[in-house]
């Protein structure tokens, strides 16, 4: 179903955008990178967080690690991963599928600036096996994102 929502969303918003479906995993950054043919920071990663009783998303480079300060100061608090039920629940993907798209729950979506080092990022599409390739500013733009700065510097 993931997958699905994904390509409904793609449907009315972008039907431009085709996915990609692999026949093997893209579920980790290193395999979704070897499967497209990409660097690991083209991986558009979503990661699943929550602070305080807020939760959202927050999309980031596959390289780059959450700076726990910076997201302190972006945030408001400390935040903390969710687990893979109440990812998969709240998003209606599971966890290696995450992505920006066509969620099961509105959620607020935010986009590290650490991905506009590249003109073409990889998110995953809903599933373990699919994603789709967009400029940085475009799926922000789709996914009505913020633009913060809360992963550490990659070298």
């Amino acid at each position: 179903m993931s997958i699905e929502s994904v390509r409904t969303f793609l449907a009315v918003h972008a039907p431009d955008i085709d996915i990609i479906e692999l026949g093997e995993s893209t579920a980790t950054v290193t395999l979704a990178a070897q499967g497209h043919g990409v660097a690991p920071g083209q991986i558009a990663k979503t990661l699943s967080l929550r602070c305080g009783e807020r939760v959202f998303l927050v999309v980031a480079r596959g390289d780059a690690r959450l700076d726990n300060r910076k997201a302190k100061a972006a945030f408001g608090g400390k935040v903390s991963m969710l687990g893979p039920d109440e990812v998969l629940a709240l998003t209606g993907h599971p966890v290696g599928g995450v992505c920006p798209f066509g969620l099961a729950t509105p959620l607020a979506v935010y986009c590290d600036v650490s991905l506009k080092a590249y003109d073409e990022v990889v998110p995953a599409a809903g599933s373990t096996h699919s994603a789709l390739r967009i400029s940085p500013t475009r799926m922000a733009e789709l996914a009505k994102a913020e633009w913060v700065d809360v992963c550490q510097d990659v070298g």
